[in-house]
């Protein structure tokens, strides 16, 4: 039996498990290898690695842990969890089945994007929904929200910052007199005809009329959804976001399902590589901190 076993490889599980292997702690870690990031070239905003490829980030991070001899590493999906006496048991896609005092949740999260040709091919290059991760490259050029409900008021009030930026309402919703008065304020456009499709080698917005926009970065907020069954399958609660469900977790990341955290994107409404890693190492601490006071 393990101490813990972690689902999902990416920064917060390997941060999750970097802190039990240094309190020596027997530790297995199930990587579906699906980071959320894959389609970026370049990660920002990470404290040391500031503009790092987030592949090189994830391997040489992987590199470092596997250098804990308590660490296995396992590739592949975990498809099944269960309560059992002790603790947990995971079923793997493999057929492998193993059990754990602990089970820490890092499977992350899918984003699923609006229904407009040409989005799907740009994600994570000329198509983002961080302006913290990404918004300073784009030198202050011509940016753009599209409109997926309310939510994406809050992203048109944040990019001016980054540049003159235009809100294509794509009729999904209609500010009220004081949300105009919030986008006046900001000088962002309210664009009301149509999306058509998103073209060009960056991010040409054609619209229903014939016009085209063409801007630096195109943000949006998709929908997310969870990678894995898991969590519904122990009986972990979900709470809505206005991008779709997460975990539920208290502040030390611990689930509705004792002896069961979760970390990173699965459990929180917006993050980025900081927030994970920080989500993963509280995961951790608060899994360590149960072996020992609860037993």
């Amino acid at each position: 039996m393990y101490d813990v076993v972690i689902v999902g490889g990416s920064y917060a599980g390997m941060a999750a498990a970097l802190q039990l292997a240094r309190a020596r702690r027997k530790v297995l870690v199930v990587d579906a290898g699906q980071r959320r990031n894959r389609f970026a070239s370049t990660s920002h905003g990470l404290l040391g690695r500031d503009g790092y490829s987030p592949a090189d980030i994830a391997t040489e991070a992987r590199e470092q842990l596997l250098k804990y001899s308590t660490v296995t590493w396992r590739q592949g999906q975990a498809v099944g969890a269960s309560s059992v006496d002790g603790g947990f048991e995971v079923e793997s896609d493999s057929g492998e089945r193993v059990t754990a005092q602990r089970l820490i949740l890092a499977m992350g999260i899918s984003d699923e994007m609006p229904p407009v040709p040409g989005l799907d091919e740009r994600w994570g290059r000329s198509v983002f929904h961080c302006p913290y991760c990404h918004g300073y490259e784009l030198e202050e050029g011509p940016l753009g929200v599209l409109a997926v409900g309310e939510v994406s008021m809050h992203q048109a009030l944040l990019l001016p910052d980054w540049g003159p930026t235009t809100l294509f309402i794509n009729g999904q919703f209609e500010p009220t007199a004081e949300q105009r008065e919030q986008l006046d304020d900001r000088e962002v456009t309210v664009e009301t005809e149509q999306v058509s499709r998103v073209s060009g080698d960056r991010a040409t917005v054609e619209l229903a009329d014939g016009r085209t926009i063409e801007l630096a970065g195109l943000f949006v907020a998709p929908r997310i959804r969870l990678n894995s069954p898991l969590a519904s399958q122990l009986g972990c609660q979900l709470a809505d976001s206005p991008m779709g469900e997460v975990i539920e977790t208290d502040g030390m990341k611990q689930t509705t399902v004792p002896g069961v955290f979760a970390c990173g994107d699965a459990a929180r409404a917006a993050g980025n590589v900081t927030f994970a890693i920080a989500d993963g190492s509280q995961a951790a601490l608060a899994a360590h901190h149960s072996l020992i006071w609860q037993g």
